[in-house]
């Protein structure tokens, strides 16, 4: 009787192994396929972006980026720099941005002024938003913003829902052409892809 108690225990055990096992992969693809389309609010049918709207809260935070000031102390911008979520784990384990991924950098004018721990730049007024939207299909070819398996807009911040942009290659590429090693985004200023230490 002990020994089919334990028999039976044991299937049982190795049966719900079996199930969180196959539970865990189903999840793993379901999260693979939420990250691999772009949030509804970020890209609409006809490939056009927008700011999404909940990104402070509901994206991961990357890392910050400090312009210098042309002239004395301090900084003349400030850019912080969010990923939808999910991201940041893919990377991780990939090491590479999965389609689907979104980037979005707010940037700030920046004000300086001495304070007790010293002269310190903070940000005053927000300027716009830079989204990118990691796409590797070439799902939109005749689209002038999309490219290079990416989609680029900027956003004046007086419409998150209307680029100013019309042409990566001329309004994006540019400053991002040194990265493109890294798939055109600057990764050694984002602590939690494990570039920076």
């Amino acid at each position: 009787m002990k020994i089919l108690s334990s028999v039976g225990l044991s299937i049982l055990g190795l049966s719900a192994m079996v199930s969180a096992a196959a539970h865990g992969g189903r999840m793993d693809r379901v999260a693979a396929a939420k990250q691999s389309k772009p949030e509804k609010s970020v890209v609409d049918a006809n490939g056009n972006l927008r700011v999404p709207g909940n990104y402070r809260t509901s994206y991961e935070f990357l890392g910050s980026w400090a312009i210098a000031a042309d002239t004395g102390h301090g900084s003349k911008q400030i850019h912080d720099v969010y990923a939808s979520p999910g991201t940041v784990a893919a990377y991780v384990k990939s090491g590479q941005f999965p389609d689907g991924s979104v980037l979005v950098k707010e940037v700030f004018q920046a004000t300086t002024a001495p304070m007790k721990t010293g002269t310190v730049s903070r940000v005053q007024k927000l300027a716009g938003w830079f989204v990118m939207v990691k796409e590797s299909h070439d799902t939109h070819p005749d689209d002038k913003l999309w490219g290079d398996g990416w989609a680029w807009s900027w956003f004046n911040a007086d419409d998150p829902s209307k680029t100013t942009s019309t042409n990566f290659k001329t309004d994006c590429l540019g400053c991002h052409e040194p990265a493109r090693a890294t798939d055109l985004v600057y990764v050694q200023g984002y602590p939690p892809l494990g570039h920076s230490h």
